[in-house]
């Protein structure tokens, strides 16, 4: 079974989202919760799931970048990207703490923004503190696409979509990304947009 992905209008999206108790993290419907993100973002498919977008405004991510989702991506945009496969994780009540703040810029989308992307700058590493589906305490330190997946689910949590933070002129439907702008590098695409380099 999936839950039904929220789309941009929904209130849901636009409110921080609150804290778990220990009790509600421990109980059974959270536990399931967990399952039908997961299940969700894997149907979708997604890298990441936040609770808000199924409709639940409570601070809890699932996060999972599968291998196969590699599959004919060109090696050199890979290691643009500093993407590698990220196993299924939960991630509840996380703060996060940007470490390095050099900005890379990539096309981004968002399973509540469906049919859509544009180009998003993010920091190229943040440290996250949070609880995983047991309640115990954990801490992710992460690079490169991780640490973008991480950013833009934690925006979710307090209410902030990619559209806050995207280049307005890249913005552009998935089918017209894949055609003109999939696989090129972002400085070529800023010049075809008509944007200044990036410093």
């Amino acid at each position: 079974m999936v839950l039904k992905i929220v789309q941009a209008g929904e209130p849901v999206l636009r409110q921080r989202a609150r804290e778990l108790t220990p009790e509600e993290i421990s109980s059974p419907e959270v536990k399931q919760l967990i399952q039908l993100m997961r299940d969700t973002m894997r149907d979708a498919p997604g890298v990441g799931l936040a609770a808000p977008q199924v409709g639940v405004g409570l601070r809890l991510v699932v996060v999972e970048d599968r291998a196969e989702y590699h599959v004919g991506v060109k090696p050199a945009e890979l290691a643009a990207r500093e993407r590698q496969p990220v196993d299924f994780h939960v991630l509840i009540n996380p703060t996060l703490v940007v470490e390095d703040p050099a900005l890379l810029e990539f096309h981004e989308g968002c399973l509540s923004v469906s049919g859509f992307s544009a180009l998003v700058p993010r920091a190229r590493g943040v440290r996250v503190e949070a609880l995983d589906e047991n309640g115990a305490p954990v801490t992710l330190v992460a690079q490169g696409w991780y640490a973008r997946i991480l950013q833009h689910e934690f925006d979710h949590l307090e209410g902030t979509l990619y559209l806050d933070r995207m280049e307005p002129r890249s913005f552009s439907t998935a089918e017209n990304h894949r055609r003109h702008w999939a696989g090129r590098p972002t400085a070529e695409v800023r010049m075809a947009l008509g944007l200044p380099e990036r410093p």
